[in-house]
């Protein structure tokens, strides 16, 4: 009779919690999710275009240039003067710039310098720097660095894809932590339910004393305790799930309750953040984001020291135009030409000095960032390695306790049975499993988080 009533119970309480169709989110779907649609991944894509936008307006300082001026002055039916400047200047690479213009006037009140042959004059040159501004100039050093932060951007994108990519995954991994634990509560309030109703049975056929049911009622009202808080966690891990979950056109998405973590993410979560082969081998920090983006942000620096040396030189502009008749151009005068020399040195050089200086600085502290940074992230990984490799062991112990204290459970209730054990024995046999068990969620939680710290310290997107 006691048999068939505890039956009837386990098969009312199996069944009622039947109705949604569960669905499993994989880890490795989520990922997917994250790194297409989420705003932070697109945010960082923008970073990326925003460079590529200063590297065009960079090169934008090399455009062939078109100038025209015009200016003319009548009074009383009477033309003053007419002037006409036009000129194509094309920048080139070393500071020196090539140009050719036009130039016509005309006029009673023409300044005589600028008088000129009724069909205009023409001119074709160079100007030329010849020691500040020949090897590198503030035009070329803008291209330079427009380059450099292109590749910047993109280690720096890496970094945020990582950071974004591994918050999610602390996500998931709570998320995945509280509904195993909800699980495991359900199930144990069922079987204490179950337990309590079979006692309230035995009672009342008189096979059991009264006080047998308060103890039980006790096991239960504390397994509905325990259920009810881990549902709260529950809730909001899952709120803090749909955080990282969008569709596209930023349309935030809502987990649903059918759906489920996955099941087999111990054994999977190495092949998706793909740290089996980081656990067997140092691995190379030459192509590592946050190298790379030292030595990018080295480069930069590297410039701008170069180009406050520069400065320190005088500045010589020479210039020189052939000049022409329009009707003439192909019968080459070589007295005939407009030349032109500018010179200019500070007696002192302080400012330029104590630029140079500063940018000397700078470069100095960013190369010792980059040495500790390499060091730093050597030993990280080693650390990480050290613990992942460690958890799996813990792991494995913790399985092995689980088992036993299962193995314990069964053979308390087997002699509750026959009547040679009591209700508070299976309750404390329960109680210690569902530690063990809780231990062994926070151990493989801890696992989860380790590879995910692993991924994050390799900053592989």
């Amino acid at each position: 009779m006691k048999s068939l009533v505890l039956g009837f119970i386990f098969f009312t309480l199996s069944t009622a919690g039947q109705g949604l169709v569960s669905k499993e989110l994989t880890y490795n779907e989520f990922l997917g999710y994250v790194k297409k649609f989420h705003p932070l991944i697109k945010s960082a894509n923008l970073e990326l275009n925003q460079a590529q936008a200063n590297l065009m307006m960079a090169r934008g300082a090399f455009d062939p240039k078109i100038q025209v001026d015009f200016e003319q002055k009548k009074f009383k039916d009477q033309e003053y003067y007419s002037l006409l400047n036009s000129s194509f200047k094309i920048p080139t690479w070393y500071g020196i710039e090539v140009k050719a213009g036009f130039d016509n006037t005309d006029g009673i009140y023409v300044n005589p310098q600028n008088k000129l042959p009724n069909q205009g004059l023409t001119s074709l040159g160079v100007a030329i720097p010849l020691a500040q501004g020949l090897l590198i100039n503030q035009r070329m050093a803008d291209l330079r660095k427009a380059k450099i932060q292109l590749n910047l951007s993109k280690a720096e994108r890496s970094l945020m894809m990582v950071s974004v990519l591994y918050d999610a995954s602390l996500a998931y991994f709570n998320w995945k932590r509280n509904f195993t634990e909800v699980t495991l509560y359900q199930e144990y309030l069922n079987n204490a339910q179950i337990r309590y109703d079979g006692v309230v049975k035995l009672i009342a056929q008189g096979d059991k004393p009264a006080i047998d049911s308060i103890e039980a009622g006790i096991t239960v009202r504390n397994r509905k305790l325990s259920l009810e808080e881990s549902r709260l966690k529950l809730a909001k891990s899952q709120l803090e799930l749909s955080n990282f979950l969008w569709l596209e056109d930023n349309i935030p998405l809502e987990l649903q309750e059918n759906i489920v973590p996955e099941e087999q993410l111990f054994t999977s979560i190495k092949e998706t953040l793909r740290t089996n082969d980081l656990l067997l081998s140092a691995p190379s920090l030459a192509n590592h984001p946050k190298i790379k983006a030292l030595e990018n942000k080295i480069e930069l620096l590297e410039v701008e020291r170069k180009l406050k040396a520069n400065m320190l030189l005088p500045k010589i502009d020479l210039g020189y135009s052939y000049l022409s008749e329009a009707s003439s151009f192909d019968n080459y005068r070589f007295q005939d030409y407009k030349v032109g020399l500018n010179f200019y040195l500070p007696l002192f050089l302080r400012k330029e000095r104590g630029s140079l200086q500063l940018a000397k600085y700078k470069l100095q502290d960013v190369r010792f960032d980059l040495d500790l940074e390499r060091v730093q992230l050597k030993n990280k990984i080693k650390a990480q390695q050290t613990e992942v490799a460690s958890l799996q062991k813990q792991q494995k112990i913790l399985e092995s306790l689980v088992s036993d204290y299962q193995i314990l459970l069964q053979s308390e209730e087997k002699l509750f049975s026959f009547g040679e054990s009591s209700l508070f024995l299976i309750t404390s046999r329960e109680n210690n499993l569902v530690a063990a068990q809780l231990s062994k969620l926070q151990l493989e939680n801890r696992f989860y988080d380790a590879n995910a710290t692993l991924f994050k310290i390799m900053g592989m997107p």
